[in-house]
């Protein structure tokens, strides 16, 4: 199946419905050109019952995580973009990108606080300006992948190239295979 029979099965929202749908901040960063949004419903906003309803596969769904960390005496936050069929390497690859002493993934309530959006939808658009944001390298292997749109309700299709070309995006080795132990 090709990628334009995909977006025609999605429910697309267009760009001049965008603010209707997504918080006003992740509309705000997204960038014009090479990002359909559409619907889901809320019963399969989670990877793996997204990936079973739509058919993407698993890698090529990017969940953004919400972590954070001590360095320098002070408290900070970072995004992780990294594909569901990997896993993160928070103590090794991570840690050592962030240049961090110690990291911790935020807390539901702290996540969905610090970037005003829903549990299960963050994204990596719209984020407070001081979070560094880091891709993991495999991300950008991928043809196109899905993120979340800042709300449940909502998906980004977007090709990595629109990742790798935005400024905030910092491209990093940060997972291992799900097999590797």
């Amino acid at each position: 199946m090709h990628s334009h029979e995909f977006v025609q099965q999605l429910d697309v929202i267009t760009a001049d419905q965008w603010g209707a749908h997504l918080p006003a901040h992740v509309v705000e960063q997204l960038p014009a050109q090479g990002i359909t949004v559409f619907g889901v419903t809320d019963d399969a906003s989670d990877t793996a019952a997204f990936s079973a309803r739509y058919g993407f596969g698993l890698e090529d769904c990017a969940n953004t995580i919400v972590i954070r960390y001590k360095k320098d005496g002070g408290e900070h936050y970072a995004a992780l973009v990294s594909l569901g069929s990997r896993r993160l390497d928070v103590n090794g690859a991570v840690k050592a990108v962030l240049g961090a002493q110690r990291l911790s993934f935020a807390q539901r309530e702290t996540a969905v606080e610090h970037s005003r959006m829903e549990f299960g939808g963050i994204t990596a658009f719209g984020l407070p300006q001081d979070w560094r944001i880091l891709v993991d390298a495999a991300v950008m292997e991928r043809m196109q992948i899905v993120m979340g749109a800042g709300v449940r309700a909502a998906k980004l299709l977007l090709s990595p190239e629109v990742l790798r070309q935005w400024p905030r995006c910092e491209v990093a080795e940060l997972t291992l295979p799900l097999s590797a132990e």
